[in-house]
């Protein structure tokens, strides 16, 4: 009996969502105009075909991510949907791929479930108020595609209202606009984890 209540324990702490480290993105009023292009940028549903300079580069990139990806994703097929994915979504952004992922690490460790305290959801720890301001009532911050796209997109405006100021950008990302600490964090995860050279 023992044995079936601490069985019943284990799983139900395995099924709660995963606490992320993450902090929050803070609400911030946006310009009607801004509000529609973000929405725009988040209701393209075209398929996510990665852009690869070349088939080469294509298989070069997925296999070197992909073991590095194993121990966290031992699912193939799932951790190569997710790196092509990240690579579309973070490239449609204007954003560095390796980096996406050295942020989604600090944010999340790759767990799809992951709600922070202050309610960040998925892999890029997005905040609800996000689907209300750009998204639209079935956006669903679990799926993977929704996630990466939704976090892609925000950064990307953040670094537009940073003018390209990465350190600043990653600050209002977490909510922790002007200390190091999360900065410091995603580019170090991002240069010794994730950093590819061709």
């Amino acid at each position: 009996m023992r044995l079936i209540r601490r069985f019943a324990l284990i799983l139900a702490a395995a099924l709660l969502p995963t606490a992320a480290f993450a902090g929050a993105q803070q609400y911030e009023p946006l310009a009607a105009s801004v509000q529609a292009a973000l929405h725009a940028a988040i209701a393209d549903r075209a398929a996510p075909e990665s852009q690869f300079p070349s088939v080469h580069e294509k298989v070069d990139w997925l296999t070197e991510m992909s073991g590095r990806l194993a121990r966290r994703m031992p699912d193939r097929e799932a951790r190569l949907d997710f790196l092509k994915t990240v690579y579309y979504e973070a490239k449609r952004a204007g954003l560095d791929p390796q980096m996406v992922l050295g942020l989604i690490q600090v944010e999340s460790g790759f767990k799809k479930y992951a709600v922070s305290s202050a309610g960040a959801r998925g892999y890029m720890q997005v905040m609800p108020f996000w689907v209300r301001l750009i998204g639209n009532p079935d956006s669903n911050l679990f799926h993977m595609r929704t996630n990466l796209r939704f976090g892609c997109t925000i950064l990307r405006h953040y670094l537009d209202i940073e003018n390209g100021d990465l350190y600043r950008a990653l600050g209002r990302y977490n909510g922790s606009l002007g200390k190091p600490e999360y900065p410091n964090m995603v580019r170090g995860a991002w240069e010794k984890q994730w950093a590819w050279r061709k």
